[in-house]
């Protein structure tokens, strides 16, 4: 267990299996598809429960292939889901053999694209989200070392 003291003056114990948050015993759904194409596994027979405590976010991967656009959906560790989709960052160009990997923490948030309703609310989200992302990528890598 390490002791963190995270930016905001709050004291949290981790453990290498679970990050700091106030809502860590909340389980997430996400879709989940193997090489799916159109996008067709964001129906409710693909909806998992994930794992407690472990899969805190959903991924999706996005691979554009000589036949079409395939998908993969799960369920994710916000460690490895963020070393994952920044590793592969470079790799997400639109053409063929492109592979774009995103994670999110909401449920269900790895499904289609949802309309949003004006520029500002998209901007504040992702000014929020981005700090969040950043610490848990910083606490990964000191847990790592």
């Amino acid at each position: 267990m390490f002791p963190l003291r995270a930016s905001f003056g709050r004291e949290c114990v981790c453990s290498f299996s679970r990050l700091c948050s106030e809502s860590s015993s909340m389980r997430i759904q996400c879709y989940q598809c193997e090489e799916m194409k159109h996008n067709d596994c964001s129906t409710p027979e693909y909806i998992v429960n994930c794992t407690v405590n472990v899969q805190d976010m959903c991924q999706k991967e996005v691979l554009v292939k000589s036949d079409g656009i395939h998908y993969r959906k799960s369920c994710a560790s916000s460690g490895a889901c963020l070393i994952a989709s920044s590793g592969y960052q470079q790799f997400c160009t639109g053409r063929l053999n492109s592979v774009c990997i995103s994670c999110c923490n909401t449920p269900l948030c790895n499904g289609p694209k949802r309309k949003r309703p004006t520029n500002s609310a998209a901007t504040t989200t992702l000014q929020t989200n981005r700090p969040l992302l950043l610490f848990l990528l910083a606490l990964l890598l000191l847990l790592l070392t």
